[in-house]
């Protein structure tokens, strides 16, 4: 199961009853934070979330909508004591933009691995689950993510009776170990099936559509896509500064053939989504207004 929550869904500046942009998931003990915009702390908290299992930042790019909470988080999971490593994930300079906000918070008790994305695609394998960033287009350099689970096979107990594997071996096998020893050498392909559908979380912002989304969002459990304005009468503003409108968010879904999307970061001046969604339902019928604590939780299908 991974559990997602759509922490801040504003654009630009913060509103009182909007945080700005941030995403965080939650895998098996760990969590993976995109974009840590101001009030993001305050976001977590409201959802009762922590701040302890966070072992992944990753950056969309750096306007400071997208990373203006960072110092202030840092802070506060360095006063907690933390001591295990921190991975941040963001587009080329991640390392000096990171340095210059980390001059209100200098001494740290835990390291910081920094990982630059390299090209227009990098995949990251961690903590159970993969991570791929894609380019999209935007006025500066900037990335969407797409997060992969996997999940293996079934496991067949009549191929392992047939094959004589030690009983003692089964879980091991069926957790994805090799077994190489004296009793002989047995790999979990000799007694799973066929991988099954995993899950995959799809999420980007600041762009103009591009087929790196909807390449990349190909079937997603959960699309969230930026969706700055509602108004169509603002889809020459959207193109000109590089955002996208609802209907162009939608279009996307539908052609990836995701489950479901989420529309995020919307401009100041939307003050109100909802009143445009049947128009984007027309484009894409399981699409959502997003809002500051949406969650939910994606499941491996039986």
């Amino acid at each position: 199961m991974l559990d997602v929550c759509l922490l801040g869904c504003g654009g630009m500046m913060p509103l009182p009853y909007r945080y700005l942009t941030a995403l965080m998931a939650r895998f098996n003990g760990s969590s993976m934070l995109i974009d840590c915009g101001e009030g993001t702390q305050i976001a977590i908290k409201e959802k009762g979330w922590s701040f302890k299992p966070i072992d992944v930042i990753c950056f969309t790019h750096y306007h400071g909508d997208h990373i203006s909470g960072l110092p202030g988080l840092l802070l506060t999971m360095g006063n907690a004591d933390r001591t295990e490593p921190l991975t941040m994930i963001g587009p080329k300079g991640l390392e000096r933009v990171v340095g210059c906000l980390r001059v209100i918070a200098p001494e740290l008790p835990f390291p910081i691995i920094y990982k630059e994305i390299q090209g227009a695609e990098q995949t990251f394998e961690m903590n159970g689950y993969r991570i791929r960033a894609f380019r999209v287009n935007h006025n500066v350099l900037c990335y969407g993510y797409t997060m992969e689970i996997d999940r293996a096979g079934k496991f067949d107990a009549a191929k392992a009776k047939e094959q004589d594997i030690p009983l003692k071996y089964w879980s091991r096998l069926q957790g994805g170990e090799t077994i190489d020893n004296e009793d002989g050498h047995f790999t979990p392909g000799m007694v799973l099936g066929p991988p099954r559908k995993g899950i995959k979380l799809t999420y980007t912002t600041d762009t103009r559509p591009t087929e790196s989304i909807r390449r990349n969002a190909e079937k997603s459990d959960l699309f969230i896509c930026e969706g700055m304005y509602g108004e169509k009468d603002k889809a020459a503003k959207a193109s000109e500064y590089k955002h996208m409108t609802f209907y162009e968010a939608a279009e996307l879904a539908r052609t990836a053939q995701v489950k479901e999307m989420w529309l995020t970061h919307y401009s100041p001046s939307l003050t109100r989504p909802e009143p445009y969604m049947d128009d984007v339902r027309k484009i894409f019928p399981a699409a959502k207004a997003g809002k500051d604590g949406m969650s939910a939780e994606l499941m491996f299908e039986d």
